[in-house]
């Protein structure tokens, strides 16, 4: 049991962190202010070195990626770009990167309950991956 939980804590963690990139990389290119996208560019790269760890794991227990769901990530494309021409870019981008961080860990404290029996490496991962979400969501505050 601990090794199915662990690889799947693992599946669920590397889709969030994918998603995250995902999600930074749409609104990149739309926000003005040199910080916001400074605080962006980091937080994208935190989540892409844990990615990169916990992908590394994924191989180790010999186990596949697991990618976004595809339905999730349409919606959210469509919702950045609607919004994000429509109103003020700065302001909508911290809006959504907010509302995704909350989505973010909701889910991965979800996934934690949900596996008890991972190891405690995958867990801590899981851990530092909310810390990250929470991290963004806090700085991007003063952008709202």
């Amino acid at each position: 049991m601990e090794n199915q939980d662990t690889i799947r804590l693992l599946k669920e963690c590397d889709a969030g962190s994918k998603m995250a990139v995902t999600s930074i990389d749409d609104i990149l290119d739309k926000v003005q202010d040199s910080d916001l996208i400074k605080l962006f560019l980091e937080s994208k790269e935190h989540h892409e070195a844990l990615g990169n760890e916990i992908h590394a794991l994924l191989i180790e227990y010999d186990s596949e990626e697991k990618e976004p769901n595809v339905m999730v990530k349409s919606m959210s494309w469509i919702k950045t770009n609607f919004k994000m021409g429509m109103y003020d870019p700065d302001k909508t981008a911290a809006e959504l990167i907010t509302d995704g961080c909350d989505m973010g860990i909701k889910s991965l404290n979800q996934y934690l309950n949900q596996y008890p029996a991972a190891n405690d490496k995958t867990k801590e991962l899981c851990r530092k991956l909310i810390k990250i979400e929470e991290d963004l969501r806090e700085a991007v505050k003063t952008y709202l």
